[in-house]
């Protein structure tokens, strides 16, 4: 009888320790990511407070590739303000992707501990 019980969590933790480790990967990949749009947000940020200082009738272009097109001033701050908005909306889901894997997480290990203490009862 004490075999089976083994076994069955033998399997419980070994599922565990995969979804613990595949989230461990996910949250990093996420910090990562949200290292990278703040890095971009900020970006933005000072382009479009350094844009602001200059006149009105500034030539300004914009980089595509390897070349680079005569844009406006106005144009330029709509795409400056877009990213930042973009920036700030990827943040929050990738947060919140993140707080979800926890929370998963835990969820199995308090059923994983809910299974002990039922095997330790009976």
């Amino acid at each position: 009888m004490a075999a089976p019980i083994d076994l069955e969590l033998k399997k419980a933790f070994a599922e565990l320790q995969a979804k613990m480790i595949d989230t461990q990967q996910k949250a990093k990949l996420a910090d990562l990511q949200i290292d990278q749009l703040t890095r971009m947000k900020k970006h933005a940020n000072l382009t479009h407070a350094e844009i602001k200082t200059l006149p009105e009738n500034t030539r300004m272009y914009e980089g595509v590739g390897r070349m680079f097109i005569l844009q406006s001033k106005e144009d330029i701050n709509t795409q400056l303000t877009e990213k930042q908005k973009s920036a700030e909306e990827k943040i929050k889901e990738l947060e919140q992707k993140k707080t979800y894997l926890e929370r998963s997480v835990k969820d199995a290990e308090d059923n994983i501990r809910e299974m002990l203490m039922s095997r330790r009862a009976q």
